[in-house]
C-alpha cells in the first residue's frame, strides 16, 4: 500500500499529462530511414539485406523510434541502386525474398514498430517487362511510357523532341532503335518515365500499393512526386540563364516537367486507395509521405491533395553549418511553421540518402543540436540511419564511386554530385567492417573513423550522441512534445530558442547556439518560463550537464550546442534524480 501511495504521489509530482487519444499514430512518430544496402549484412556479401535489418530491429526499439522507412528493395539492375525497378511486386535477391520481407514485418509488429516502404511511381527500370513490351509495341504496354519521334534536321539527323534535361544531366530523351523513337527519362536513361496520362498505368500502380498493404506495410514514402506528369504538348523549357551548358539540369526552368496540377490530382487518387484500404481493414491509417523538393507553396499544396505530409527539407536545403541562428529561424523554422495549413501535421528532416550527413553539412559539434531541434519541434521527426550517433560523410575516390549521379561526371567534378559519401555502412561497433558485415570488402567503404565512432562505444560511454538521442525520443513521448504549442524566438543573431507548452504539462524549452563561441543570453522573452531552470538534456560538448541549474535571465550556452531546459520534477527525471524515488520505493518495498 505504501509503495502504491508513493507511485501516485510521484505521478502527481511529475505533472506528466497523457497523450490525447484523438492523435493518430503517424502524427507523433519518430521515423527512421534505413538505407538497406548499408544497414546490416547478414550473409557476408558486403551488402545489407532484409535478414540483416530484422536482426537489428531491437536497436530501433532501444533508440526509441516508432517507425522505419526502407529505401527500395525491389528487383533492380541497380543502375540507380534500387530506384530503377524491374518488378514492383517482388524483392531483389540481393536483399532476400518475399518470405524474408514478411518475417521482417512480423518481427517489427511484435516489437511495436511500424513499417514504411519506398514507393517509386515516376519510372521503372528499362529492364521491366512493361518497358520491354513497350519497346516492341505490344499492347497494352505500347503507351505505358512516353515515346516521341525526334526532330529531323535538314541533313537528315534526328535530334531529341525538345530541350528537356535529365536530373542526372544530359538530354531527358534517349533514342531506342527497336521502337525507332525517343523515350523520356527524367532521371537516368535506365529509368524510363511511366506515362500517367495512360489510365492502365494509373491502375497498375494502384495495384502495387495494395500488394504491399496486403503484406502489412503501414505506409509509403513516395519518391520524386513532382516529376509524375509532363506537358503533353512537349514544348521547350524556358532557359534559366544560369549556365550555357545544355546538359546541365539548371539550364532550363522545368516549367513543363515538374509540379503539374495533374500530379497533385494523382496524389489524391493514391490517398483514396490508402483510405479505402484502412476503412475496409482495421481502421488504422495507412499513410503517404511525399518527397517533393519544391518551393513552400508547392510543397504545402500536397497537404490539400491528400498527402499525410510532404517532407520538410528546410533544414537541409535552406540552411547549413554556415547559417546564423537568425537565418535558421527565418528560413527553416518560420518558413515552415508560418505556412503549414491549420490542423496539418508538421515534420522535420535533417538528413537522407541524397544529402551530406549532418556532421558534414553542419559540423560534428552540431549533431546534438540538430537532433534536439529535429526531435522536439511539433509533428513528425525523421532520422537518417547513423545520425543518432553522428556518422560523418566518408571521402570516396572517383574509382570507388558507384552513384550514377557521380559517375556521370568527370574526376574533377564528381565530388559535388556523388551521394556515396553519405551512404556508407552503419557503424555498429569496432569489429570488422564496423560490425556491418563479416566481409572486409563492402559495397561502399566503411568510414575510416569507425574504430572510435560507433554505436557500441556510444552505448558504453557516460555521455554520447546516442545517449542524447535516447533522451530526446523518451521526451517525445510526452504530451507537451506530441501535442504542445510552439513559440520560436530569436534571442540574438547566434542563438534562437523555442518553447513547447501544453495544458497540464511542465513546459520544455530548447536553446540553440549556432555560433562557434559561447554566448550569454536572457530568456525573458518567454513569460511562462520559470526564473530558475534545470538542464534536462545537453549537447555532449556543452559546459552544462544534465541537472545543472541555470538562470532565465543569464544563461551561458557553449559554442555550437543546444540545451533542453525544464523546471520542477520533469527536469529531475532527465538529470537522474529520479533514482532517489526509486531508492525510496525499494526501501518501502523492503
Amino acid at each position: 500500500m505504501r509503495m502504491g501511495i508513493i507511485v501516485l504521489g510521484l505521478i502527481a509530482l511529475l505533472g506528466c499529462s497523457s497523450v490525447n487519444g484523438d492523435t493518430e499514430w503517424w502524427q507523433t512518430m519518430s521515423l527512421y530511414q534505413i538505407y538497406p544496402r548499408s544497414w546490416k549484412d547478414s550473409d557476408g556479401d558486403g551488402i545489407g539485406d532484409l535478414q540483416g535489418i530484422e536482426s537489428k530491429l531491437e536497436h530501433l526499439v532501444d533508440a526509441g523510434v516508432d517507425a522505419f522507412w526502407i529505401s527500395p528493395i525491389y528487383p533492380s539492375p541497380m543502375a540507380d541502386f534500387g530506384y530503377d525497378i524491374s518488378d514492383f511486386m517482388d524483392i531483389d535477391p540481393i536483399f532476400g525474398t518475399l518470405d524474408d520481407f514478411d518475417n521482417l514485418v512480423a518481427t517489427a509488429k511484435s516489437l511495436g514498430l511500424k513499417v514504411v516502404m519506398d514507393f517509386v511511381p515516376n519510372h521503372s527500370s528499362d529492364e521491366h517487362e512493361w518497358f520491354i513490351n513497350s519497346m516492341a509495341s505490344v499492347d497494352p504496354y505500347t503507351d505505358y511510357y512516353i515515346w516521341k519521334n525526334g526532330t529531323v534536321l535538314e541533313n537528315g539527323t534526328i535530334t531529341p523532341p525538345n530541350n528537356w534535361v535529365s536530373v542526372f544531366g544530359g538530354s531527358a530523351w534517349t533514342w531506342n532503335n527497336q521502337r525507332q523513337a525517343y523515350y523520356l527519362h527524367q532521371f537516368a536513361e535506365e529509368q524510363p518515365d511511366l506515362n500517367y496520362w495512360n489510365e492502365e498505368v494509373v491502375a497498375a500502380m494502384k495495384e502495387v500499393l495494395v500488394f504491399w498493404l496486403d503484406r502489412g506495410v503501414d505506409g509509403f514514402r513516395v519518391d520524386a512526386i513532382p516529376h509524375l506528369f509532363e506537358d503533353s504538348t512537349f514544348p521547350d523549357e524556358p532557359l534559366t540563364g544560369d549556365t550555357d551548358d545544355p546538359t546541365d539540369y539548371g539550364y532550363v526552368e522545368h516549367d513543363y516537367t515538374k509540379h503539374l496540377q495533374e500530379t497533385y490530382d494523382m496524389v489524391q487518387q493514391w490517398r483514396e486507395v490508402l483510405d479505402n484500404y484502412t476503412e475496409n481493414s482495421d481502421g488504422v491509417p495507412r499513410i503517404m509521405m511525399a518527397e517533393a523538393y519544391a518551393n513552400t507553396s508547392m510543397t504545402m499544396k500536397y497537404y490539400d491533395y491528400g498527402a499525410h505530409f510532404p517532407f520538410n527539407f528546410n533544414l537541409i536545403s535552406n540552411v547549413d553549418g554556415s547559417s546564423t541562428a537568425a537565418e535558421i529561424k527565418e528560413s527553416a523554422l518560420d518558413e515552415w511553421l508560418n505556412n503549414v495549413p491549420d490542423n496539418a501535421t508538421s515534420n522535420w528532416v535533417i538528413g537522407n540518402h541524397d544529402k551530406s550527413r549532418v556532421a558534414t553539412r553542419y559540423s560534428p559539434e552540431q549533431v546534438d543540436a540538430l537532433n534536439i531541434i529535429n526531435l522536439l519541434l511539433p509533428g513528425v521527426s525523421v532520422t537518417y540511419y547513423g545520425e543518432e550517433i553522428g556518422m560523418e560523410d566518408q571521402w570516396i575516390s572517383y574509382e570507388d564511386t558507384v552513384d550514377p549521379q557521380g559517375c556521370n561526371q568527370d574526376e574533377d567534378t564528381y565530388e559535388s554530385y556523388s551521394r556515396d559519401p553519405a551512404r556508407t555502412p552503419m557503424q555498429w561497433d569496432a569489429t570488422t567492417s564496423a560490425g556491418f558485415s563479416t566481409n572486409e570488402s563492402t559495397w561502399l567503404p566503411v568510414n575510416t573513423n569507425y574504430l572510435t565512432l560507433n554505436l557500441a562505444a556510444q552505448v558504453a560511454a557516460d555521455t554520447s550522441h546516442y545517449k542524447v538521442y535516447q533522451a530526446l525520443t523518451a521526451l517525445r513521448k510526452e504530451a507537451v512534445i506530441q501535442e504542445g504549442s510552439v513559440n520560436v524566438q530569436l534571442i540574438n543573431n547566434n542563438v534562437f530558442a523555442f518553447m513547447r507548452e501544453h495544458s497540464g504539462s511542465v513546459p520544455v524549452m530548447v536553446v540553440a547556439n549556432m555560433a562557434n563561441n559561447s554566448e550569454t543570453v536572457s530568456l525573458e522573452v518567454f513569460d511562462n518560463a520559470a526564473d530558475t531552470l534545470l538542464v534536462s538534456i545537453a549537447s555532449v560538448d556543452s559546459s552544462l550537464t544534465e541537472g545543472s541549474e541555470v538562470s532565465k535571465t543569464s544563461l551561458e550556452i557553449s559554442a555550437l550546442s543546444a540545451l533542453v531546459l525544464r523546471s520542477g520534477a520533469e527536469a529531475l527525471i532527465s538529470s537522474g534524480i529520479i533514482i532517489l524515488f526509486v531508492t525510496a520505493l525499494a526501501y518501502f518495498h523492503h
